[in-house]
């Protein structure tokens, strides 16, 4: 059941939608893996009536992504504002793929939002005693949430400096890099440990590969930190029916994808198994899942 205070205000999922049709107006590459497409909005009113209502939308929430004769996947805006949203896309197989070559005046399908995204924001809008931990395509799930959280700090990981995002978006955030090639040299667990080391954390919202997220959950639990996590499955509904998304009982699309401390602690999966398409569970640090983010090494 989604944690008390949570936004758990959802649009009913069962409620009858369609994609709104929205046109892609700009195509930014932020690094050689990924892209991101800027769409122009409709009017809210009507794309709300159809199944797009984006005033509804919180950062760690999902939508469906409809590309015309080929599949929906779910995906996670990157920015939002009055004008346009954005999605951030990682080349990983057919869909991302042919998404991520989309030009300007490509039509694309979208309708959402869904799950639970984090809550109690604001609680923590005046503190700088909060973090953002971001590694490979997680960054963007986290890039909204930095608007609102103001005086947080991101931290971000990655493989190598090529594979960076936001470097301009977001120029004060703490960078560490597998290889050394930009920032410090090591992972974002090695900041975080430093901070809390120093009593200076109170809150961490983390998103990206799941090594990653494991450790910076098991540092959060060692220093008596509050943490809420997002976390990528492989999706096919998007409503909680068809089961793909379960991790140990919890349907990620509708419970999560984000999730806290205390309901991680029931999900032992987490950091570890994952199902693939065909629904077989397979090891977390062999699934093509944010492969620009760092390479945690295992626990």
């Amino acid at each position: 059941m989604p944690h008390v205070g949570s936004s758990s205000a959802q649009a009913d999922p069962f409620a009858p939608s369609l994609p709104v049709i929205l046109t892609v107006r700009r195509v930014k590459r932020e690094n050689p893996e990924m892209v991101t497409l800027f769409l122009g909005r409709l009017d809210e009113e009507d794309a709300a009536a159809q199944g797009l209502n984006l005033d509804a939308f919180q950062p760690g929430q999902f939508f469906m992504v409809w590309l015309p004769r080929l599949d929906e996947k779910p995906y996670a805006l990157s920015s939002l504002d009055s004008r346009s949203l954005s999605m951030t896309v990682q080349r990983r197989g057919p869909f991302s793929t042919r998404l991520a070559e989309l030009k300007r005046g490509a039509q694309v399908g979208l309708r959402g939002p869904f799950g639970r995204g984090f809550w109690e924001v604001q609680r923590h809008e005046r503190s700088s005693h909060v973090a953002l931990v971001g590694g490979g395509c997680g960054t963007a799930v986290l890039a909204p949430l930095a608007e609102r959280l103001p005086r947080a700090t991101f931290v971000q990981g990655a493989r190598t400096a090529s594979v960076l995002l936001y470097r301009r978006r977001l120029p004060q955030q703490v960078i560490f890099t597998d290889d050394g090639s930009a920032g410090r040299k090591g992972f974002p667990t090695d900041w975080l440990e430093e901070r809390a080391q120093a009593g200076r954390l109170e809150m961490v919202y983390t998103c990206g590969p799941e090594p990653m997220m494991r450790a910076v959950v098991a540092a959060c639990r060692r220093f008596g930190i509050g943490c809420q996590v997002s976390m990528e499955r492989y999706m096919k509904c998007g409503i909680g029916v068809c089961g793909q998304c379960d991790c140990d009982g919890w349907r990620v699309c509708v419970e999560g994808p984000t999730f806290s401390l205390e309901e991680l602690a029931n999900m032992p999966s987490f950091g570890r198994l994952r199902r693939d398409r065909t629904g077989r569970c397979i090891d977390v640090a062999t699934a093509d899942q944010c492969r620009s983010g760092p390479l945690m090494p295992a626990p």
